[in-house]
Formats: C-alpha cells, structure tokens, sequence
C-alpha cells in the first residue's frame, strides 16, 4: 500500500515538472518553425529572437485589417442614434483606439480597443469587393480578448446587406446585415452567435435565424484574459462550422440546426376556427350527488386554546417585557427642537426569565375543524378533450434547399455596448479559402500565443503566486513535500524487528541442541549461586565429550554443512553395526541424569536418519 502511493507520488511530481519543460520545448519549436515557414515575412532579430511583421495575406481576400498602421484608414465612425432611446444615451459616443495588448505585448502589433464604459459604439469599414453567396465558401475570422474580463456587453460583428443605400455615417442597431457573429455575454450567460438574416421568397420579410449554441463550457474564453481565434465557415452545401483557437465547438445544417427552421410547416391552425360554447373541455367535475354530511360544522376554528396548559412558576404578570436600557446615554449632538425627545432604546426586561405580561394559554391543532366542505371530484362523463383549431395549408409555405444563397454584403461593423472596457479586437479577415485564413491565423494570432506562453511563469512560480490570495496553500505544500521523506524512510531505514527475529531463531535453535551427559552435568553447575570457575564454552564440551550435536525431532530439520554431513553419515553406518551398544549407550545417559545437586529434566538423545 506505501508502495503505490509512493509511486503515485512520484509520478504526479514527474508529470509536473515534465510538463513544464514540454512546454518550453514546445515554444521553441513553435518559433523554430515559424520562422521556417514564415522566413519572407517576418525575418530574425539580430539578437536571434523573431521579430513580429505584419501579416499579409496569401491569396483572394474580401476584407483583412491587421490595425498594425496606427490609423483608422476606412473605418468610420457611427453619427446616428439609437431609436426609443432617450437622447443622452441614444448617441453612439463610445471611443475607439488603436493600442498594443495590455498583457503579453507584441512589438509592432496593435489592435481597435472599444475603451468607454456603458456607451454605445459604432465603427465599421466597406470591404475591399462585396461577397456575394453563390459556388464559394465564406470564411470569417477576427481575435478577441477581454483584457479586462466581462461583466456584461458582447463582441461580435455584422456583416452589412448590400441594400444599395447603406451609408456608414448612419449605422445603427436596425441597419440592416446579413450575418452576426462572435462572442456575447451577459449574466452567467455565455454565448457564441451565428444569427443570418433569411428572406421569405414569397413575403419578403427578413427572419432572424440562430444556430444551436455549442456544446462546449464558453466560460474560459470570456474570463481568462487571452486573446482568442473566433472563425465562422459558412459552405455551399448548406453547412456551417464555428471555431474557437481552431478548434470546432460547433457544426451543423442551415437546413436543420436553426431556430426557427428555415423551411414553415406545410399546415397551420385555422386562425377562423373557433372554440364551440358548448365545447366541455373539464377532465374532473365536482360529484353532483354528494351531500354535505349533517355533522359537518364548518364554523370551527383551525386552533385553539390548550385549556390543560398551566401559567408557569414565576410568570410575572405586572412586569413589562421590554424596558429602557438604563445604560443608554443621549448623544451630545441630540437636539429635541429637529429630533424630539430622547428616548432610551429599548431592550429585554432581565426580570423575565419565565416570562412577563399577561399569560395566555397556547394554541393548538382543534380535533373537530374540518373547513368548508367541498363535494369529492368525479371524471367528467361529457368530457371532449382538449379543443385545437383545425389545420389549413399554409398559404405562406415554400421549401428552400439551398439557404446558403443570402443576401450579400459589402462591409463589416461593430455595433456594441459593454459595461467593461478594453476589448480588443485584431486581425479581421474574409475570404473564401480555409488555408489563407490558417496562413492568417499563424502570421498573426499564433505568434501572439507563443509570446503569451514564453511569458508564463514555471509551475513553482504559479504555486508561489497562488499563496499570496490563498495562504492555507502553505500547509499544502508542506504536506506534499514531507509526504515522500516519510514514505522513503519506512521504506529504507533498517528495521530492528527483523533482527530481533533472527536473534531469536539462532536463540531457538541453540535451546533445541541434544545435550550431552557432560553438557547437562554443566547446566547444573550453572543453577549454583556461586560459580568456582568460568563456564566453559559449548564447542569446548562438545571436542571434550567427542560427540555431535544433533536435532532433537525430524520437525525441525537443522541445515548442515558438508562435513557435518559426512560425519552424521558415518555415524549412521557405525549405527547400524553397533546398534545394541547403542541402546545401552542410551540407557545409561538416562539413568545418569537422574543424579546432581538438583532436579534435572530427562533428555533422551535421537538419532536423525537421512533421507
């Protein structure tokens, strides 16, 4: 059991550490390749770190702004208000900047900053040529960081309809677009929007249709200060794919994963059709042949008063319960012209320690209430069921196979309001090809990773780092360091029970010796008070008497050396001829011992037979 848990140990400590050296690994090949692949666009430092270079893309583009410049060129800010807004809120008056990461900066790179608190902003900025849905994917893709965290406000675009009148100056929340996208929060409300725009081909009128929210926690991307990766793929066989660092948190059919779906019922309810008067529609009526029993007293009281209850010994009737607190003293600034006259704060009359004032029975539960009587409820013999209009064609009814055919667009806007400020916002691009937006992604994005990841403290540092909002750590720590000095010596300290055991084995072992004449002869000089000269030693008696020891039973075989062997053999075939002479040999040792000073147990020798 200390052996697992030892080894668990160890290995937990083994993967931390590791980790932390995989991590800077890592990072260092990360840069390695980049600058591999990315050597005509960034070039090396000449002290060998990798210097960051504006992102160009490779390829058709709609829209990029990399913000890198330090200028707002084609961006315009909103003029218009809000509308059902009082006009000091209404005006869209939040500021914009172009600044650098708060944390983990990248020289040279900068990015659009939403900077006021609880104001409405609007900026937005025409692509470079409209996109218009036909045989082509459509890819969008822009970072996003909540240098601040987020209380409540959102950070998504809008890609604005081509309606032929669109005038930037004038963009406001009901400008018409054609998709929303990005990251949105309010609440414990974490939300990731793909919202579009779809015409009914027979109406006209644009509905708003939302893709299901991702299956995935969205919490961490909101909270953890990092700028993140958020890409919208959008593919002419009417799927879409929604990715978060590259990573795809959701994915489905414009045909099928959109409230409400694309496509109306084929039927709908009558609105003509109307409830019949005589429609009974009650599953339970009261049993109209109950009659209230005769007994049924519905005057009663739910409670009354418990007349077998007794005042208690020391009720004090006269007493008030609550009296002035005599140590109360008025405040010096009391005025009784403003504040009237003083009076000490009330507190518990200490007298009533039973209790004080006029005593009154309790109240309990009465035996004869029973309220007011209500007939049992019966199933209903006339009833119909639950009335539905009935169902008529839908005159607006179409079927559209192929939604992906939307309205196209010519700019992107942030229409916006947060109550937390220093969102970041960098590196939009739109485009048709998945790999441009990856070589995007790695020029850009990617590299900022590798500088957040290079800045990250060691796992002894973040350990350290937590204690300082969190001190009970401490104990933690100490307990995790101690844990293996005590594990590792249980198990290498020498254990002194084990050669306890064997001294006492080689102790046994002596005990169980056949003893001699001469050896039991020794044993009770031994008992004697007062000893005339040293024992000899038990090698000395044996050379003296010219015997072997040998075992006292077969049970309790005793190992032997080689020469022993031989000697126990030939004593055994000497046996074999002399064995008469050895009986009396026996005989004798016994009635000898029955001699001495004092009482002497009986041994009697026996030879082992080998097997």
């Amino acid at each position: 059991m200390h052996f697992h848990a030892f080894g668990l140990y160890l290995g937990l400590l083994f993967i931390s550490i590791n980790a932390e050296f995989m991590d800077d690994g890592v990072e260092v090949e990360d840069l390695s390749e980049n600058a591999e692949e990315s050597d005509a666009n960034e070039g090396e430092h000449p002290s060998g770190i990798i210097k960051y270079k504006t992102p160009q893309p490779v390829g058709e583009v709609y829209f990029v702004e990399t913000f890198d410049s330090g200028k707002l060129t084609g961006w315009v800010l909103s003029k218009a208000k809000k509308d059902d807004m009082d006009s000091e809120i209404s005006i869209y008056d939040g500021r914009w900047e172009l600044e650098e990461l708060k944390d983990n900066q990248v020289p040279g790179d900068r990015g659009l900053v939403m900077k006021s608190k609880a104001k409405h902003h609007a900026i937005s900025a025409v692509l470079a040529k409209p996109f218009v849905f036909a045989d082509k994917p459509l890819i969008v893709q822009y970072e996003v960081n909540f240098q601040d965290g987020i209380d409540c406000g959102g950070a998504y675009i809008k890609l604005l309809a081509d309606t032929g009148d669109l005038i930037l100056e004038n963009f406001y929340d009901k400008t018409s677009y054609t998709i929303m996208f990005g990251p949105d929060k309010c609440g414990e409300d974490y939300k990731l929007h793909f919202i579009f725009r779809h015409k009914h081909p027979k109406t006209g009128v644009f509905e708003e249709k939302h893709a299901k929210p991702p299956d995935v926690d969205l919490k961490e991307f909101f909270t953890d200060r990092k700028t993140h990766l958020y890409t919208l793929v959008v593919n002419p066989d009417d799927t879409f794919e929604i990715l978060i660092d590259q990573t795809v948190v959701n994915k489905g059919s414009l045909l099928e994963d959109v409230v409400p779906p694309i496509n109306p019922p084929r039927e709908i309810d009558d609105p003509n059709d109307k409830k019949p008067e005589e429609w009974d529609d009650r599953a339970k009526i009261p049993d109209p042949s109950a009659v209230k029993p005769e007994d049924w007293d519905e005057n009663e009281p739910a409670q009354i008063e418990d007349f077998s209850a007794t005042k208690p010994n020391g009720w004090l009737d006269d007493e008030p319960k609550f009296i002035p607190n005599p140590n109360a003293i008025k405040p010096d600034d009391w005025n009784e012209d403003l504040d009237g006259e003083w009076e000490a704060p009330r507190m518990l009359n200490p007298a009533c320690q039973i209790g004080c004032g006029e005593w009154k029975p309790p109240m309990i539960d009465n035996p004869k209430y029973k309220g007011i009587w209500r007939p049992p409820m019966v199933n209903n013999p006339d009833y119909q069921g639950i009335w539905s209009p009935q169902k008529i064609p839908n005159p607006d009814y179409f079927e559209d196979d192929h939604p992906f055919l939307l309205t196209s667009f010519t700019a992107l806007g942030l229409e916006l309001w947060s109550m937390t400020p220093d969102i970041y916002f960098d590196n939009f691009i739109i485009c048709s090809e998945k790999e441009v937006a990856d070589r995007w992604a790695t020029d850009g994005w990617r590299f900022k990773i590798m500088v957040a990841k290079a800045n990250e403290p060691g796992v002894f540092q973040q350990l350290l780092e937590a204690t300082r909002e969190r001190p009970w750590l401490w104990l933690i720590y100490l307990v995790a360091a101690g844990l293996p000095v005590v594990l590792i010596t249980s198990f290498c300290w020498p254990r002194k029970g084990k050669k306890k055991y064997e001294v006492t084995e080689y102790k046994k072992t002596d005990i169980c010796k056949p003893q001699t004449k001469g050896a039991l002869e020794q044993e009770v000089k031994e008992e004697k008070p007062v000893l005339e000269k040293p024992v000899d030693s038990e090698e000395e008696k044996k050379r003296r008497d010219g015997e072997v020891p040998e075992k006292e039973e077969e049970g309790e075989p005793e190992e032997k050396s080689e020469e022993e062997m031989e000697i126990v053999e030939g004593q055994e075939e000497g046996n074999k001829s002399n064995k008469s002479g050895s009986e009396d040999e026996m005989k004798e040792a016994d009635e000898s011992t029955g001699s001495g000073d004092g009482p002497v147990k009986s041994v009697r020798k026996r030879r082992v037979r080998k097997d």
